[in-house]
């Protein structure tokens, strides 16, 4: 058994109906059971280079760190590879007029060890579907959300509000970022869903849950229907939708091992 076989994972990204250009960003690595999503800000061509540079140095900095052989926690590794995005964003963006001002949305899940370690920043979003229910495991960090939890809109009202894409923060933005890292347990047969706003803002929670458990056995067209009832409910943004399956536990690790060593040392 591999992390790859304990993992079903599909993914899709689309500009949308009213957007020319696509700003997100996806990754997976299975080996690692990693999955990312990324939704840059700053116009053409800036916002798909914050969001694809944040994902390749997510990838990047997690291999160097699952490969060390005194490597930290899931978490610290998370919570410090983001920070590194950010900053390189944020040098990239001062360095070249071209970029200023262009930032990004980031959720990063890492499935090891019976969990799910996670980061975000922004209003991009984890959700988890488990026997039937849909969670959100992510709180967005958007004026929006803010406006609802201090009683000043409604969640009705928030639906239709203009000020649905203000975020309050993101990586690139500026030279530090305050990143939310958490970790959840996991169970066989969870399915997890990050996506871009793109995604939420376009179709309510409950027909997210519904198309969720009703197509879960396909998860490739799980995902291409998620993007399809966006698009029909107006497709205003980019939207990116990645899908991971529990499809088996993982082992603990043993210590005194690299994350690296212990995520692979139990496959021979």
């Amino acid at each position: 058994m591999t992390v790859r076989n304990a993992l079903e994972v599909a993914t899709t990204t689309d500009a949308g109906v009213v957007r020319p250009f696509n700003e997100d960003a996806v990754a997976t690595e299975l080996d690692l059971g990693l999955a990312i999503v990324a939704d840059g800000m700053g116009g053409y061509k800036a916002g798909d280079v914050a969001s694809g540079m944040a994902a390749s140095i997510m990838v990047e900095e997690l291999k160097r760190q699952l490969h060390a052989s005194a490597a930290d926690s899931p978490a610290r590794i998370l919570h410090d590879a983001a920070g590194k995005a950010n900053q390189a964003i944020f040098q990239a963006a001062r360095a070249n007029s071209q970029y200023h001002g262009m930032g990004t949305t980031l959720v990063t899940a890492l499935f090891h060890d019976n969990h799910v370690y996670f980061t975000h920043v922004g209003d991009s979003r984890l959700y988890r579907l488990r026997h039937g229910r849909l969670t959100v495991l992510t709180q967005d960090h958007s004026i929006l959300h803010e406006q609802v939890a201090q009683g000043l809109i409604s969640s009705d009202d928030a639906k239709t509000s203009h000020n649905r894409n203000l975020v309050t923060r993101a990586i690139g933005v500026e030279p530090e970022v305050e990143l939310e890292t958490q970790q959840q347990e996991v169970e066989t047969g969870d399915i997890y869903l990050l996506c871009s706003d793109g995604l939420n803002d376009m179709v309510d929670d409950a027909d997210i849950e519904l198309a969720l458990t009703a197509l879960q056995a396909n998860l490739p067209l799980t995902a291409r229907q998620l993007v399809m009832l966006a698009n029909d409910n107006g497709g205003h943004d980019n939207i990116s939708v990645v899908l991971v399956k529990i499809l088996k536990p993982f082992p603990a690790a043993e210590p005194g091992k690299g994350l690296l060593n212990r995520l692979f040392g139990w496959l021979k």
